[in-house]
C-alpha cells in the first residue's frame, strides 16, 4: 500500500511531466509558426522578383514597339540598317536575359555592371530622400 506522501509525490511528478509536455508543445507550436512565417516571407520575395522581371521584359517589348516607326523612317531616309537596342534596368538593377545580347551589338567594350550599379545607386538616393 502506498502512503499518502508517496501518492502526493507521484501526483506532483505527473503534474510536472504534464507541464513539461505542455511547454514542449508550446515551443514546437512557436517553431512551426516561425517556420510558416519564414516560408510566407520567402514566397512574397519570390513573387516580387517575378513581378519585377515581368515588368522589365514588358518595358523592353514596349520600347522596341515604340521606336519601330523611327527605325523604319531612319532606314528609308538615310538608307542604313538600324536596330533598336532597349536598355531597360529595373529599380533594383534587374535586367532581361536579352540585355547582354543587345549590349553586345553596340560597338566597343561595355560592361553590364555599370548601368546596373548606376541604377541601384539612383534608387538608393531616391529612397534616402523620401525616407529622411
Amino acid at each position: 500500500m502506498m502512503t499518502t506522501m508517496t501518492k502526493m509525490m507521484m501526483m506532483m511528478m505527473m503534474m510536472m511531466m504534464t507541464m513539461m509536455m505542455m511547454m514542449m508543445m508550446t515551443i514546437i507550436i512557436i517553431i512551426i509558426i516561425i517556420i510558416i512565417i519564414i516560408i510566407i516571407i520567402i514566397i512574397i520575395i519570390i513573387i516580387i522578383i517575378i513581378i519585377i522581371i515581368i515588368n522589365v521584359i514588358k518595358k523592353e517589348a514596349e520600347k522596341i514597339l515604340k521606336y519601330k516607326d523611327l527605325t523604319t523612317e531612319i532606314q528609308c531616309m538615310w538608307n542604313v540598317k538600324t536596330k533598336v537596342i532597349p536598355v531597360i534596368i529595373g529599380a533594383t538593377g534587374t535586367i532581361s536575359k536579352s540585355f547582354r545580347k543587345y549590349v553586345s551589338n553596340i560597338p566597343g567594350n561595355h560592361e553590364v555592371k555599370e548601368p546596373q550599379k548606376t541604377d541601384t545607386l539612383g534608387t538608393a538616393h531616391i529612397l534616402r530622400k523620401v525616407l529622411t
